[in-house]
């Protein structure tokens, strides 16, 4: 582990959800880590990690091509993680911005890289965080990589923006050399989202979503005594919910390893779970003794129905599993949301 204090890493969207695992992770593994972030989403969140000797937080635009090549001076590795990004209806309610400003931190990224690389060799590689939405026109399951060059390209501002991040990974290999790895988490879960600044209040039932992110979203509204409870879509709907923290792990694992060198992978639990199975779950933790009811409302026009990754090239080639249950999961999720709520947070 020592020796990994030699090796720096600039994490650009450090301060965002699964930015903040990833940094996290990356401490815990004695590497030192360099955080870009623009505090636009969530202003200011309060990390664990804070303090840490070898962790250094810049506020700053990851649009920024000057910035982020002073940034990678001294850099081992890069990795992409800054964008727009939230629930469903961020798909919506921000369709030009999640595609254009996007588009344009992640060309700033590449430039940034490509120029680092010309004069400074150490900088190993480019770790690029895709989505599980570049599947979200699939039409077989579980999706595997390389599917995504097969189905019908995204409709959502979102999706086809993330699949455009791995063709600029893939061409920025293919004219400049620039060695990459391509990371796509499924359905995150864990602690540290709030509101998003400058959000629109989107309603279900009486209750306004926090984040249109499923498992906030449920929590909240049963914390908050919704019943019944308003679900988006009929509950059909099947996802993989993988734990932040296991997903850093993921991400650092591919970030690492020599096998991943110009490579893409799933990063998900192996586990469907449909979102009425985690409704009477969460239910069960928070209202044991009470019936549950429940209203289907109309869904979001891009509810993916089926969200189903292929996990054994991850298994395969990174040794990597995600093995936190969903209730345990809950178990810590819970209570940060009851936490959040009372501090008017969410």
């Amino acid at each position: 582990m020592v020796g990994k204090l030699m090796e720096k890493v600039l994490v650009t969207g450090s301060a965002g959800f699964i930015g903040g695992y990833i940094v996290a992770e990356l401490l815990e593994q004695k590497y030192q880590v360099v955080g870009l972030d623009n505090l636009s989403k969530y202003g200011r969140v309060t990390r664990s990690f804070e303090g840490n000797s070898n962790y250094k937080f810049v506020v700053g635009d990851a649009s920024n091509t000057e910035l982020l090549v002073e940034l990678m001076k001294d850099c081992d590795h890069v990795i992409g993680g800054a964008a727009l990004i939230g629930g469903i209806s961020y798909f919506h309610e921000y369709a030009y911005d999640l595609l254009a400003k996007n588009e344009r931190m992640i060309a700033a990224l590449c430039d940034a890289a490509i120029l680092t690389r010309k004069t400074q060799k150490n900088l190993k590689k480019v770790t690029f965080m895709s989505s599980s939405m570049v599947y979200e026109s699939t039409d077989r399951w579980p999706s595997k990589e390389g599917d995504e060059a097969l189905i019908p390209p995204p409709k959502s501002s979102y999706g086809f923006q993330k699949l455009a991040v791995e063709y600029f990974a893939r061409a920025a290999w293919d004219q400049y050399q620039l060695p990459y790895t391509i990371c796509r988490p499924f359905n995150c879960v864990g602690i540290g989202e709030a509101r998003a600044i400058g959000g629109a209040e989107i309603k279900s039932g009486d209750i306004s979503l926090a984040l249109s992110h499923v498992v906030p979203d449920i929590v909240q509204k049963i914390l908050k005594g919704q019943q019944p409870l308003h679900l988006l879509g009929d509950g059909k709907q099947v996802r993989h919910y993988t734990y932040g923290g296991d997903l850093a792990k993921g991400v650092v694992a591919a970030m690492a390893s020599e096998k991943a060198l110009n490579e893409d992978f799933n990063l998900s639990t192996d586990t469907s779970t449909t979102v009425l199975e985690l409704v009477e779950l969460i239910w069960s933790k928070i209202n044991p003794e009470k019936e549950l009811k429940i209203i289907f409302d109309e869904p979001f026009k891009h509810d993916v129905q089926k969200r189903i990754p292929d996990v054994e090239k991850a298994r395969r080639v990174l040794d990597f599993e995600a093995s936190t249950t969903l209730s345990e999961m809950l178990d810590e999720v819970i209570p940060w949301i009851k936490s959040a709520i009372n501090q008017n947070l969410i």
